[in-house]
């Protein structure tokens, strides 16, 4: 006889879909009457038994079955019990099904029969379907009149735990409540982990508080409840608790507790809390445990203390590939990259197979590096593993050749991605924002859209910045109303993107409105807001608000400093400045870095207080940057101070010797001092380095349309009208005391000096908004350069005559020109 499948066979003999709800009967129909038939003891001994011992696959079960049915043993209930028990371990349900609904007849159906078949439904439902098909085995018992026991609500409700499946968890719960078991220790184990699967971590809590007694395994569900749902704290607190009150030894915490209770530790970032119970490890002699130790390394890692985390881990007898994934990622999430990748490198010179978590911790790394070397061999080992179907890799690949500033490289990636994920559009939506890449980031959300893909919060966070460099007004509104119409209007991070977004379109004013409306900042939120007020000339306001955020509960970090002393820079708020710099070290116990000590030299530069400046740099406890010898170039081209300009430019000249612009300000300091053989040496050795000025370029939105000018251009549509019309605004504003400033100019006559002066982009650029709007309507101009002197002072003279407010965004500031005055107050 041969043991054979047939091809269209049901599972379920008696129902094949579940009902629309799960209401078994209580009140069960009449037992029927049972085999009784007695079971030889010599059976237990036959080698057809001994064989369905030793099988160990689905295959060598086949190879055995004919044995079976050959023997006259096939006929008792033990083989039945144990062939439908191997093929649901084996995961062969429709088989099991066979073997229960042809093998076996109707009356030597013992119970057992029904509990093993029911286990095996139960134990293979991982999906909706097949638990399904669990449900209805369960009611089919209830119909042929089998009492349920409890060890098949524990299979059920474990069943519903791991699918997530909350309705029938809570179905399955009503039953065990109505069977008599709700004061049963195993069923409501299994009721307080469906709970915490599905993440009613409250609800699995009130089941345990309600249990009159609890064991470990007890204690163990509910820890790792909240531990798995990021409720760290009530883990914690469960764990003491736990070791106070059960002082039996088979209620202590033991290695499943450990493992549940570690990550907690690691969540919550207490370093005692983890030194605690990584003594209570040793004591327990876990320590030499893999899981274990590799869960230590995660909570050392994520408390700071990686090195610590290392020592465990070279300490390790075993390690498996999640303890070097955990090493590596803690290196990462500590800010030494490059550690990850050498430690990345010895686990691939161990033989250690990477999977796609050690890949994608590894492209991390590489991203915060810049790396794109050892990026782009990562890209051919993930293709040797066969990991360039799994999206979540490939989303790690498009953010690491992003950062490594290869978006080309990173777009054509995404473009032949299958299956992308919001996850993959969110990694290409930053990378273009990051680089700068303004309409290709907002093309790419436009995309997202017109394919319906709902944005989530990070879509909104990663294009908003787009919207904000852009500094189009109307755009902001737009992504504003989007914001509110997507419900994303009390998220923390997106509000503090619109506060970000609209400081830096001009709108100050409507940024501290939404700040005000904010039922919750993060600290991003305040140096947004504190960042906006200084790049907008308003230092006091700045100040003000840094002093209302030290008096609350969220501590100022970095970025706040660099935001309140350049916003001090922009204002002349010297004293401050210092003050704010001093109390960074002193009161917070922050280390200033680079950025913060251009900041200091810029504030003091623009103030005038170029040699104390240049000292300040001098006894700078880090070697100086190329930003904070900019800033002293800046300063001392503002000042005109030749002496110290020509050593921080030389200096510049060592650090960035492909940058021009740093020769153009040191030509132009030598032009203002009229010292124009040393200007022509610096214009020659640019034309000998092949290097060029960056030329100035001006923008302007007009209906929903960029428009872009460089200084001297004629390619826009509307060029010969617009020099025309600049040629009558700048007679009027000479009759209103304008004066050209010609002195960056020389060799030409000075009707060719004003000429040249006059086609600068943003004049251009204001003459097109001037013709193109309305009368009363706001002019915004966002400019790449600093607003020369020239600029600055006709435009004032422009906003006068013209009777329009003019919003000028130069690459350090903003200038809001109106009535013949700028906000700057000529200082900038």
């Amino acid at each position: 006889m041969t043991w054979q499948l047939l091809p269209s066979f049901t599972p379920l003999s008696t129902t094949t879909t579940p009902p629309s709800s799960f209401k078994p009967s209580t009140q069960l129909p009449p037992r029927r009457q049972r085999s009784t038939t007695h079971i030889p003891t010599h059976i237990y001994s036959h080698p057809s038994a001994i064989l369905l011992e030793l099988c160990t696959s689905l295959n060598e079960l086949h190879q055995i079955l004919p044995l079976v049915l050959k023997s006259n043993l096939h006929h008792h209930h033990l083989f039945h019990t144990k062939l439908l028990s191997l093929f649901s371990k084996f995961g062969s349900l429709p088989e099991a099904a066979r073997v229960f609904d042809h093998l076996v007849p109707i009356q030597d159906r013992v119970d057992v029969l029904y509990h093993t078949m029911l286990k095996g439904y139960a134990l293979n439902s991982s999906s909706s379907s097949s638990l399904d098909n669990a449900l209805s085995f369960f009611i089919r018992m209830n119909t042929d009149g089998v009492r349920p026991v409890v060890y098949n609500f524990t299979y059920l409700l474990k069943a519903s735990a791991d699918n997530s499946d909350l309705r029938t968890g809570k179905q399955i719960h009503a039953q065990v409540v109505v069977h008599g078991y709700a004061s049963n220790l195993i069923s409501m184990n299994g009721v307080v982990n469906l709970y915490a699967k599905c993440k009613l971590v409250d609800e699995a809590r009130k089941m345990f508080d309600r249990m009159p007694e609890r064991d470990r395994v007890c204690w163990n569900t509910i820890i790792a409840g909240y531990s798995q749902n990021r409720v760290p704290k009530r883990a914690l607190e469960l764990f003491v608790r736990m070791q106070r009150e059960e002082e039996e030894f088979s209620r202590r915490p033991d290695l499943v507790t450990i493992v549940s209770v570690l990550p907690a530790c690691a969540e919550i970032g207490s370093l005692w809390i983890g030194k605690s119970v990584h003594g209570y490890v040793v004591k327990a002699g876990f320590e030499s445990l893999v899981n274990v130790s590799t869960a230590l390394v995660d909570v050392y890692s994520k408390c700071g203390c990686v090195g610590s985390a290392r020592y465990i881990f070279d300490n390790m007898q075993y390690r498996n590939v999640v303890s070097w994934n955990s090493m590596i990622d803690g290196y990462t999430q500590n800010g030494d990259s490059k550690e990850a990748l050498e430690l990345f490198q010895q686990m691939l010179n161990e033989r250690v197979e990477p999977t796609n978590v050690t890949i994608m911790k590894a492209l991390s790394a590489c991203a915060d590096l810049g790396d794109i070397v050892k990026g782009e061999f990562i890209h051919k080992l993930l293709c040797q593993l066969e990991l360039s179907s799994d999206v979540s890799v490939m989303n790690s690949l498009i953010s690491m050749y992003c950062k490594c500033k290869r978006v080309d490289v990173a777009a054509e990636i995404f473009e032949n991605l299958q299956g992308k994920t919001l996850v993959s559009w969110n990694a290409m939506l930053l990378g273009y924002t990051q680089n700068g890449l303004v309409d290709a980031a907002l093309n790419h959300f436009c995309k997202l859209h017109q394919q319906n893909i709902k944005p989530d919060s990070f879509t909104m966070v990663s294009v908003i910045p787009a919207l904000a460099e852009l500094s189009v007004l109307r755009q902001a509104k737009w992504i504003h109303g989007l914001v509110t119409r997507t419900c994303f209007s009390n998220d923390v991070f997106v509000m503090t993107a619109l506060v970000d977004m609209y400081a830096k379109c001009g709108a100050v004013n409507t940024a501290r409105k939404l700040f005000d409306m904010m039922d919750e900042r993060h600290v991003t939120t305040w140096n947004a807001m504190i960042d906006g007020y200084g790049t907008h000339g308003l230092g006091r306001a700045a100040v003000d608000l840094f002093s209302e955020m030290r008096k609350g509960d969220i501590k100022p970090n970095g970025i706040t400093f660099l935001s309140i002393i350049s916003g001090c820079s922009h204002s002349g708020l010297v004293e401050e400045g210092r003050g704010y710099f001093t109390a960074m070290k002193e009161d917070y116990g922050l280390e200033p870095s680079m950025d913060h000590y251009g900041a200091m030299v810029d504030l003091l530069g623009r103030a005038g207080q170029l040699n104390e400046a240049w000292g300040f740099i001098q006894n700078m406890p880090i070697e100086p940057g190329i930003n904070v010898y900019g800033a002293m170039l800046g300063a001392c081209n503002i000042h005109k101070n030749v002496d110290i300009g020509k050593k921080a430019a030389d200096k510049l000249f060592e650090l960035d010797p492909e940058e021009g612009g740093y020769h153009v300000l040191l030509a132009n300091i030598y032009t203002r001092a009229s010292m124009w053989d040393e200007m022509a040496k610096v214009r020659t050795s640019m034309e000998k380095k092949g290097l060029q000025k960056t030329p100035g370029c001006s923008l302007v939105d007009l209906r929903n349309e960029i428009h872009t000018f460089y200084s001297g251009s004629t390619s826009h549509p509307q060029s010969k009208k617009i020099y025309v019309f600049l040629e009558t605004l700048i007679d009027e504003i000479k009759a209103a005391g304008y004066v050209p400033d010609n002195n960056s100019i020389r060799d030409v006559d000075q009707g060719v000096q004003e000429q040249l002066l006059s086609s600068h982009s943003e004049k251009l650029a204001i003459a097109f908004g001037l013709l193109n709007t309305s009368p009363g309507t706001t002019i915004h101009i966002r400019k790449n350069l600093r607003v020369c002197g020239d600029c600055h002072n006709a435009t004032k003279y422009i906003s006068l005559v013209t009777g329009r407010e003019i919003v000028v965004r130069d690459m350090h500031r903003f200038h809001h020109f109106k009535s013949g005055t700028c906000s700057c107050g000529d200082y900038w």
